[in-house]
């Protein structure tokens, strides 16, 4: 009967669930609602975008270009969508599509085209992501695949700051939206290729990126080959695709490499000194920090307007203890960029370690406005904690540990110390069992990452007289994380497997 009850669910969801491809024409499984798919493209554009590096703002004319391309291009779908474009500060060759229109496109890749038809080619791609809703259709298999079993969030991020998103942010869960599989991709692909070449463009165009992305893949390894090609896989099936594809429309139409060449004119002259930042960044992550500091100031020599250069210098600071000159350094990044969380963040935790709390705590503060991430919570709540401000820092604490990680860890830690006193009963569970004789034991479990002491027991009954009790029993010695202990009331008669009167009142951290 229970597998009949799923059946008629899972057929009602089809059912329910099944919608035009507004692309391809087909009925596919969706349920999501195009304005819902919007909104959350919307709500999660600009926290995808701090945490792959923030807006590109120093050639805005650059922005302005693909912008224009985008659009020309987005517009042959003929699906009513609110596009947007824009460039990444990122080295890593990669652009993402969110659902509702929403795309992104980083200076590294497009340091790697060489024509305004590539650009479409790519920019269509992701348009064809948007258009034809695989985002939605993905989160609709998911969905089909939790009816009965138990269902698998994919997390994913290509950026450096992945790691710092504080547990819980639902950018997270969006980055995975960004990833596609191979039908979609070659579905990408195709329908592109027919919006380029409306749009005017020569189709040859997306066989050349194919081309190209292909011999990058075979011919080097690095990070940087990780972005595009961990969510957009290259292949020789592909670049035929792309061929057959373009046999198909219309021959010739514009290629563009001269106009692509002028818009990339300042970008490209910049890009020695992003180089020099990668490979400080790189040096920094491996503490070797004369290389860094070196490389820091060759990009800082070739350019001084970007601001991520100061804050790698920031950080070597940092590194070294000497956190008055990099809040220095941090302070001359947000002067060229006051819109990206990193250096707040970073500004902020050194004013913590230079004894100025409440500076530190603006700069925290506003850092989570920009991105909610697990540094900016451990950082307020250390300070909270400092403060007196128990029921603050536990909300940090909190949010922090479910992030995972060393950090993850060390919050718990932190947490357990601050709230086991008073709320020891989220902490340790507890269970009855009786003995031989029938009387009452309590079983608990230690289910923190410390050591704890000092664990007592209430049991609550109503005694003969009908007056209510509630005795307490002490448990003896340390519990280690993870050891189960035991106490035997001599309460009873108690039967098995009944509800069980008992709950932990008392408890705390060993220091």
């Amino acid at each position: 009967m229970r597998k009949f009850g799923l059946f008629l669910l899972f057929s009602f969801m089809v059912l329910a669930g099944c919608s035009v491809n507004p692309v391809t024409g087909k009925r596919e499984m969706v349920f999501m609602s195009t304005a819902e798919e919007i909104q959350q493209g919307e709500q999660n554009y600009a926290p995808m975008q701090q945490s792959q590096g923030g807006e590109y703002d120093i050639d805005p004319e650059l922005t302005a270009y693909v912008q224009r391309v985008g659009n020309k291009v987005a517009a042959q779908s003929n699906v009513d969508l609110p596009y947007e474009f824009v460039v990444l500060n990122n080295s890593v060759p990669n652009a993402w599509a969110l659902p509702g229109g929403k795309i992104a496109i980083n200076r590294g890749l497009l340091t790697e085209l060489e024509s305004e038809a590539e650009l479409a080619a790519v920019l269509g791609h992701e348009a064809v992501h948007a258009a034809a809703r695989h985002s939605a259709k993905q989160q609709s298999m998911a969905t089909l695949m939790q009816v009965g079993v138990m269902g698998t969030m994919v997390v994913a991020s290509d950026s450096d700051y992945g790691n710092m998103i504080a547990g819980g942010a639902s950018v997270l869960a969006q980055a995975s939206l960004a990833k596609y599989g191979r039908s979609a991709e070659l579905e990408s692909d195709k329908y592109g290729m027919q919006y380029m070449s409306a749009a005017g463009y020569d189709p040859q165009g997306a066989v050349d990126l194919q081309e190209t992305f292909v011999r990058l893949s075979e011919g080097r390894e690095s990070d940087w080959l990780s972005g595009l090609f961990a969510s957009h896989p290259p292949s020789r099936e592909r670049v035929q695709a792309n061929i057959d594809t373009a046999k198909s429309l219309p021959q010739g139409g514009m290629r563009g490499e001269r106009e692509y060449q002028a818009a990339l004119k300042r970008t490209r002259d910049l890009k020695p000194a992003y180089d020099a930042y990668d490979e400080g960044r790189k040096a920094l992550s491996e503490e070797n920090i004369d290389e860094a500091l070196a490389k820091a100031s060759q990009a800082l020599d070739l350019f001084d307007g970007e601001a991520n250069f100061h804050a790698l210098r920031g950080d070597i600071r940092y590194l070294e203890d000497n956190y008055d000159w990099a809040a220095t350094n941090y302070s001359r990044a947000i002067e060229r960029r006051d819109e990206f969380f990193y250096y707040y963040l970073q500004r902020g935790i050194a004013r913590k370690k230079m004894g100025r709390p409440s500076d530190a705590v603006s700069d925290l503060e506003r850092s989570l406005d920009l991105l909610p991430t697990a540094p900016a919570h451990y950082a307020l709540g250390e300070i909270a904690a400092d403060s007196g401000d128990n029921s603050s820092a536990v909300e940090h604490f909190r949010i922090v540990a479910k992030s995972g990680g060393e950090i993850g860890q060390a919050a718990t830690a932190r947490l357990v110390k601050l709230d086991l006193p008073t709320n020891p009963g989220a902490y340790i569970p507890s269970g009855c069992s009786a003995d031989g004789n029938g009387n009452l034991i309590v079983s608990i479990r230690n289910d923190t990452t410390v050591p704890i002491t000092g664990v007592a027991v209430a049991v609550e009954y109503t005694d003969a007289s009908g007056r209510q009790q509630q005795p307490r029993f002490n448990i003896n010695g340390q519990v280690a994380p993870g050891q189960l202990a035991s106490v035997n009331t001599g309460l009873g008669p108690y039967t098995e497997g009944s509800n069980c009167p008992a709950k932990v009142v008392a408890a705390e951290a060993v220091e």
